[in-house]
């Protein structure tokens, strides 16, 4: 990933940021248009006839940025003057709201798209890696952290080019009334560069010692929700109690000290925004008196210097939002580049060119060390038919396990070399490795979903008739994948206009987001596709019936409970579903006809061969 946030965000979103640039660079000319009309107001339309100059009688022309326009009567004048600058200050509005809009989106796809990014890292993180990492660390990151980020994405050549050109447009609005008032408008403003700057590197460095603080406390919590066995047995409930308030105590004082800093940047800055109306009240004033500029270019000028301060302030907000944000940024990034991460190439390659392992498998000088340097599996050597059944023997700490996830390619061995049929299994990519070598080991996981989800899960490689998106996207890593608007994006092909259901997902069961039918699920998967997400579709139908040896869903279904029985199982899958509950919204037939067989059941207990029990 790239290691600086304006690297990350130019990549992919470089086309966006020309078009906003170029609107805004559009807007410049209405807003300084609009800085011009109440001097006009009170220099022409509400100035009377003065019979000492010649000519100045009503009708006066209607003028517009030096454009003699029309000569209209006094209330004309008043009213069209009125109506321009109404008209102008909802064209000002419009542009802000289009372009607060225009990078809203593109942050939020970008946020998107960064999540998606580290969540992809972390299914290519070797196995080693989630031993010196918990979740409390990486799940923070991933929802948490990266938040204040998606705002920032947006805003990060928007703002400098909207707010930059408001304040570079009213300054030269300013100079051009009166240059020594346009000295007085920027006069602090070196001062605000120099000092807020130096200010916020400080909040900087506590705002870096805070997040690091607050992820140790993230660790400090799942260490204790693993570990309350030890505490309950040990008594060491108030010990745990002192270690978390001094955790929480270190973190009081940095959030302290990053308010008082920030407070006295805002005091700075309101206190120097108000001495510069003194000097356009002592200077301006002084130059109407003196007849060196109108009361109208003072009103104006005024005006414009209202209109001077919200683009600093938002400004000196962006300065600071930016070197959060680039902290925020760098931190996270160096937390999801581990050494041994597995290559995208190995992960989003398909396996339908390779066949079935035959010959086989031999380790020649195989070694493995942890990161700490210590050998566990010391010169390998082995081979044996790919069709043998093969024991490995040993103590717990001799390396067999460790030997086992590397004939599977769970761990990279160090050292040595391994190849099952003729090829390395150094080269293979994932999806041969996932469905031609199949691990079972003692700790597995059970994802929380239905039984029928878990038992197929091993089947879930790809979806089966992948549709024009997916296809296009074939091949792409999520970091490869470019950021494409709307008016370049491709409908994907229509499939069906089946409603897609949700089946077996309990994680995504309640949700509502509009993509039911198959247009909302066709913009749905075309967002995605823009945000550098998975265009796959979720709801599609996942399981490899060939590698299952069937040919339907029936089929897999008969499959999976013949496995059942095999494991001997079948009672223990039987009580588990006998203890269950239906979801009506899912399984609405079946609900109702239980409660059909209720009501039948009811109505015989009440037979009178059933009154005594």
């Amino acid at each position: 990933m790239d290691k600086n946030i304006y690297k990350f965000i130019f990549k992919h979103t470089k086309g966006q940021q020309i078009y906003i640039l170029l609107v805004t660079i559009c807007s410049m000319p209405f807003y300084y248009a609009s800085l011009d009309i109440p001097k006009l107001i009170i220099n022409s339309a509400l100035r009377v006839d003065d019979p000492a100059i010649q000519g100045d009688e009503f009708p006066r022309p209607l003028t517009i940025l030096g454009i003699e326009l029309m000569d209209v009567s006094q209330y004309t004048l008043l009213g069209a003057l009125c109506v321009i600058f109404l008209f102008l200050v909802l064209v000002n509005g419009g542009f802000k709201m289009y372009i607060n809009i225009y990078k809203g989106r593109m942050g939020e796809r970008m946020l998107r798209r960064l999540r998606y990014l580290l969540y992809s890292r972390i299914l290519r993180f070797p196995l080693s890696h989630f031993r010196k990492v918990s979740q409390g660390e990486l799940i923070p990151m991933i929802t948490a952290e990266v938040e204040p980020l998606g705002g920032f994405i947006g805003d990060a050549f928007a703002v400098p080019a909207l707010q930059g050109g408001l304040l570079m447009t009213a300054i030269f609005y300013i100079f051009s009334q009166d240059p020594m008032m346009g000295v007085a408008s920027i006069l602090l403003y070196p001062i605000q560069g120099y000092i807020i700057p130096k200010l916020q590197k400080k909040v900087n460095l506590l705002g870096k010692a805070r997040v690091r603080e607050v992820r140790r406390l993230s660790q400090k919590i799942g260490e204790s929700v693993s570990g309350i066995q030890e505490i309950h047995a040990n008594d060491t409930a108030q010990y745990e109690l002192a270690d978390f308030s001094q955790r929480l105590g270190t973190i009081f004082n940095i959030r302290f000290q990053i308010y008082n800093k920030k407070f006295f940047i805002k005091f700075l800055n309101n206190l120097l925004a108000q001495l510069t109306p003194f000097f356009f009240f002592s200077i301006g004033g002084y130059l109407v008196i003196e007849n060196k500029i109108s009361l109208g270019a003072l009103v104006a000028v005024l005006a414009a210097y209202k209109d001077l301060s919200p683009p600093w302030k938002e400004l000196l907000t962006y300065y600071q939002i930016q070197a959060d944000s680039r902290i925020k940024y760098d931190q996270v990034i160096s937390q999801f580049e581990p050494q041994g991460l597995m290559d995208e190439g190995k992960q989003y390659a398909d396996a339908d060119e390779f066949e079935t392992f035959e010959g086989e498998t031999a380790a020649a000088n195989l070694s493995l060390q942890d990161e700490d340097q210590v050998t566990i599996v010391n010169g390998v050597n082995f081979k044996f038919p790919v069709s043998d059944h093969v024991a490995i023997v040993g103590s717990s700490s001799s390396g067999k396990e460790e030997l086992m996830l590397m004939l599977a390619r769970l761990i990279e061995p160090t050292g040595g070399r391994l190849n099952t049929g003729g090829t390395e299994m150094s080269e293979l990519p994932e999806a041969v490795t996932g469905r031609r070598i199949s691990f079972v080991g003692q700790n597995a996981y059970i994802f929380s979903s239905s039984l029928k989800e878990n038992l197929l899960y091993g089947l879930k490689h790809r979806p089966n008739g992948l549709g024009e998106e997916s296809d296009a996207a074939e091949g792409e890593t999520p970091e490869e994948m470019p950021e494409v608007d709307e008016a370049e994006g491709k409908k994907p092909k229509k499939k069906n206009k089946k409603k897609h259901k949700i089946a077996g997902r309990a994680d995504l069961a309640g949700a509502s987001d509009g993509t039911e039918s198959p247009s909302g699920r066709r913009h749905f998967l075309a967002e995605s596709g823009r945000a550098g997400n998975s265009t796959n579709d979720i709801f599609g139908d996942w399981v490899d019936y060939k590698s299952a040896g069937v040919g339907s869903s029936n089929g897999v279904v008969a499959a999976a409970l013949k496995s059942i029985e095999i494991a001997d199982m079948a009672e223990d899958v039987y009580q588990y579903g006998m203890r269950g509950s239906l979801d009506p919204a899912v399984s609405g037939e079946a609900a109702g006809r239980i409660l059909k067989a209720r009501i039948a059941l009811m109505a015989r207990l009440h037979e009178p061969a059933y009154a005594d029990l």
